[in-house]
């Protein structure tokens, strides 16, 4: 048999005070002389009481925790949370993550009571699901939300420079020499994908490139999607000689359909990516890709969080990251293999170097 625990008021009838007093004895409360408060540390201690964090938490008025709803179906949202837990400890605070179901649009009332019971703010990463926000709109507790719909502009937001992100992956396969550039987009519902498209296809009219509406080929920011918009730029009577895939799920797919065809990346197809999940680097080739700082955008989130729950007025209701290309071996000259590529860059390097040791 398990021996049951003392409870608070069996500590405070041997201590011979009231519930209340031994409560703010010990929860270090206010109004008790140092003899009391003392004595009755020293019974609960003798007897074997442990506290109840959560009862401490919410007897002080806050609990010290951050909820988190999120869909769990990427990568992507996995190191969004791991940037948000490493920030929340950071603060002193504790995180408790409720994963939605994919295509689960509807909240079940349950889950949100409890975050508002038990939370002092909510991060929500639901790009898709409009339907947990609208009722969060409501709750009495502060919400930040991370890469959700333009049209949810009820709460502050994080998000990465998509447009930013688009013009860097295109301006790289341009400066390549890559004139007819396909582009699998991510689901339109989304304001990264919208404006992603938007940043090709300015780069497009900027740079000359070939303006084909047959290399826009929607990937809805899946594997499955890249794989078979890939299929369908790859039909076409002149493919492209490179693709930027708007997430990097969708490359991961592109890249598998490029080598059902027959065809070898990048010597016959280069390929680039959005995200920089750690997969990007881990696949053969390596991917080339646009780094969004997801663990970053996570610690901004609680950051914004902590300052509302505190009351403090916010400098801006909505946090845009910067992002940056990150070159490994998916991309290359059209016809020519990465690793000259290199070597092409290496030799331009040390001669670079040497004129400028002739010059001085």
């Amino acid at each position: 048999m398990t021996k049951r625990k003392p409870t608070l008021a069996e500590v405070a009838k041997v201590a011979g005070v009231s519930r209340m007093t031994a409560s703010r004895a010990m929860n270090n409360q206010p109004g008790l002389s140092e003899k009391t408060r003392e004595d009755i540390l020293r019974i609960a201690d003798e007897m074997g009481y442990v506290t109840n964090p959560m009862a401490q938490k919410l007897s002080a008025g806050k609990t010290r925790i951050i909820g988190v709803i999120a869909q769990f179906h990427t990568p992507f949202t996995s190191d969004l949370v791991l940037g948000i837990g490493s920030q929340a400890r950071g603060m002193g605070y504790e995180m408790l993550v409720y994963s939605l179901p994919e295509n689960h649009s509807q909240p079940p009332g349950s889950v949100l009571s409890l975050l508002q019971q038990i939370s002092d703010g909510v991060i929500a990463i639901l790009p898709y699901e409009a339907g947990y926000l609208e009722i969060m709109a409501n709750a009495s507790v502060p919400v930040v939300t991370v890469d959700t719909r333009e049209d949810e502009s009820t709460f502050p937001s994080v998000s990465a420079d998509s447009y930013q992100g688009g013009r860097q992956a295109m301006i790289h396969l341009s400066e390549l020499g890559h004139r007819r550039i396909g582009i699998i987009t991510g689901n339109c519902q989304l304001t990264s994908a919208r404006i992603r498209l938007q940043a090709y296809r300015d780069a497009v009219a900027q740079f000359g490139l070939d303006a084909d509406e047959g290399l826009i080929a929607d990937g809805n920011y899946s594997e499955k999607g890249g794989f078979d918009a890939a299929s369908a730029l790859l039909a076409l009577p002149e493919r492209p000689t490179a693709i930027f895939a708007c997430n990097d799920l969708s490359a991961l797919g592109a890249m598998a359909a490029v080598r059902e065809a027959g065809l070898r990346i990048p010597e016959d197809i280069s390929i680039v990516g959005f995200d920089d999940i750690l997969l990007a680097s881990q696949v053969y080739p390596a991917l080339t890709t646009v780094r969004q700082p997801l663990q970053e955008m996570g610690r901004s989130a609680v950051n914004m969080l902590l300052a509302l729950i505190v009351g403090l007025d916010l400098p801006t209701r909505q946090t845009i990251l910067p992002t940056h290309l990150v070159n490994r071996d998916s991309t290359s000259r059209p016809g020519e293999s990465a690793e000259r590529v290199r070597a092409h860059s290496k030799r331009g390097k040390a001669h670079s170097a040497k004129s400028r040791r002739s010059s001085e």
